[in-house]
């Protein structure tokens, strides 16, 4: 007897959406609570109530996202749409004069019509969050006209780097056989080292330009700070606040191999902050910087790349696996969808445990900060940026474990407490 497949699929997704429902649900209701004691002197009454009735928007909003994700997924799931579409992109290869089919190529169309619906099921969603939510307590920046051109050209990029990525790893898995899991996650690695390198200078220009900063004081102070931590400060540049996110909200990052590192500010971090808020929050980023944390990340998630490519080699060629779900051959890629299907458990708790050092290592910044003579500094910016991102100030400890990599900044603030 084979394992029933689908039905531990549907089973794990209706277990998954009724626990992840409950969190939001312990959201909303923390949402109804008070300001936190911490806040009291940082943030106003007023304040606070307009971040809590954007909250509860959102909130409530994600109930019904969350539903009708559900919904669909249960439709795909149970209805065998993975394989319909399948069996379209062969049609549409034979139609084309491909009669002996190939699965790269089969792979690649399934690849773009999978795109292509998932954008249009998400586009109502998307355009009530933009122009409804965020318009309504005035985070909208984008027109509706810009709001497609952003849309299409991250679609445009994203063809343009899935469409490769995807024949690529579907090339090494003919190629190389059962160890191909191995060369797959080589590729990987190799592929997300040179988008790291790639993207500052080629790939962010395509989305919004960045210029050089202006501000000649504020220049010297962070310079002078580089040196004093030893930060290898290459150029400073300000960034318009991303465009794909449809609001003000932004902060700073930096990028680069040594010996130079560059750092972009975005322009909303630079609009209401003072030039030590300014440092004090990059020096939470040097901070990052200080301890590895970037390469300790990117180590930890190269081991669980190559787990999960090792896990399903063994799935693969598991012909059980592919009739549940309707198909008749067993196309690699297809393999790999329905592999996450049933290894998405464990991949839930390495998300959580990657989330906890994640946020362990923002206390090591905020307190690297700290040390340094910015905790006063860290502290007003920290709530200046969260009263620009309207961010959520009351967040349930439950919601916020299960679903942030970064503490809340209730929390943020309390660490700073405790180590003065």
């Amino acid at each position: 007897m084979e394992p029933l497949y689908k039905e531990y699929v549907l089973g794990l997704s209706y277990a998954s959406y009724i626990f992840v429902t409950y969190l939001n649900y312990r959201q909303l209701r923390k949402l109804h609570e008070g300001r936190p004691k911490i806040l009291t002197k940082l943030v106003t009454p007023e304040e606070f109530d307009r971040f809590t009735a954007y909250s509860i928007d959102k909130s409530k909003f994600l109930f019904l996202g969350d539903a009708f994700s559900q919904l669909q997924n249960t439709a795909v799931i149970y209805f065998n749409l993975l394989a319909w579409l399948w069996n379209v992109a062969g049609r549409w290869l034979s139609s084309a004069g491909y009669s002996g089919g190939s699965e790269i190529s089969q792979g690649v169309i399934f690849f773009l019509l999978i795109s292509v619906i998932s954008s249009i099921t998400a586009l109502p969603f998307s355009l009530y969050n933009t122009f409804v939510i965020e318009a309504r307590h005035g985070s909208k920046t984008l027109t509706i006209g810009s709001f497609f051109v952003s849309g299409i050209k991250g679609y445009l990029f994203g063809g343009a780097v899935g469409v490769p990525l995807i024949a690529t790893f579907l090339y090494i898995v003919q190629w190389s056989g059962d160890r191909f899991y191995f060369y797959v996650w080589m590729f990987a690695c190799l592929f997300q080292l040179v988008m790291v390198s790639l993207y500052p200078t080629l790939i962010q220009p395509l989305f919004h330009e960045c210029k050089p900063l202006q501000d000649d004081e504020l220049k010297g102070h962070i310079e002078n700070l580089a040196r004093r931590i030893g930060f290898p400060l290459g150029k400073i540049h300000v960034a318009p606040s991303d465009p794909n996110k449809h609001t003000n909200h932004g902060y700073s990052y930096f990028f680069g191999f040594s010996p130079n590192k560059h750092i972009a500010i975005f322009e909303s971090t630079l609009k209401d902050t003072t030039r030590d808020e300014v440092c004090a929050l990059l020096c939470h980023e040097f901070g990052h910087w200080k301890y590895n944390h970037v390469m300790k990340l990117f180590i930890i998630h190269q081991i669980h790349l190559f787990g999960i490519f090792y896990i399903f080699s063994h799935f693969i060629n598991h012909s059980g696996l592919y009739r549940a779900f309707g198909f008749e051959s067993k196309p690699a890629l297809v393999g790999f969808m329905l592999f996450q299907y049933i290894f998405s458990p464990f991949e839930g708790l390495a998300t959580f445990l990657t989330n906890a050092l994640c946020r362990k290592q923002e206390f090591q910044a905020d307190e690297f900060s700290k040390r340094h003579g910015y905790g006063e500094s860290l502290r007003a910016g920290l709530v200046r940026l969260n009263k620009q991102d309207c961010s959520n100030l009351n967040l349930d400890s439950w919601y916020s474990t299960y679903h942030y990599s970064h503490p809340p900044l209730v929390d943020r603030l309390k660490g700073l407490v405790k180590t003065e």
